[in-house]
């Protein structure tokens, strides 16, 4: 069983779920969006931890974009 993965996933969910209560956003859809990018990346298209963490990031860097364009 892929321990650390488990922990990654359930790391990079906690993480964006505190960062959705700080902008005072649903904190579902981002842990949710989070979860789902977590086990497409490691399980589905077997990229290992790089991937998850690749993907994360490009979670991180799509909301930040979407709410750039929305506050403008």
């Amino acid at each position: 069983m892929p321990y650390l993965l488990i922990l990654m996933i359930v790391a990079c969910a906690i993480f964006f779920h505190r960062a959705a209560e700080f902008e005072n956003e649903s904190s579902l859809v981002w842990t949710g969006l989070s979860v789902v990018i977590s086990v497409v990346t490691l399980f589905f298209l077997h990229w290992g931890w790089p991937g998850c963490l690749l993907g994360q990031i490009g979670l991180f860097a799509g909301i930040t974009v979407l709410r750039m364009l929305r506050k403008s």
